[in-house]
């Protein structure tokens, strides 16, 4: 049985001849630390995204369009709406856009 000994990065097992120690170099441990978390990213993003792509298959495209909005709620481009306050929205003025700003 294998025993790391992850502070001086030394694993140590049996061998016929008594312990076996395997050193490793801090700065090569963190190179291929940080490249198996990228890896280990980059395949989780792939299968995120693959699983993404199928569940938009199953959408329909009728669910798809945006709806447009009822005419009630469409701004007049004849009046221009200013707010107030940056508190309260509610307080807002009407700018009429045919009058003349003089």
């Amino acid at each position: 049985m294998a025993i790391p000994h992850y502070v001086y990065l030394v694993l140590k097992m049996p061998s016929p001849t008594g312990v076996l120690s395997l050193r490793a170099n801090l700065s090569i441990a963190y190179a291929y630390e940080t490249e198996s978390l990228a890896l280990a990213e980059a395949t989780d993003l792939s299968i995120q995204m693959a699983s993404m792509v199928t569940e938009a298959k199953m959408v329909s495209a009728d669910d798809m369009e945006v709806p447009e909005p009822p005419c009630a709620f469409a701004k007049s481009k004849e009046v221009k709406e200013i707010g107030l306050s940056l508190d309260d929205p509610s307080k807002t003025l009407k700018i009429g856009a045919h009058l003349d700003p003089k």
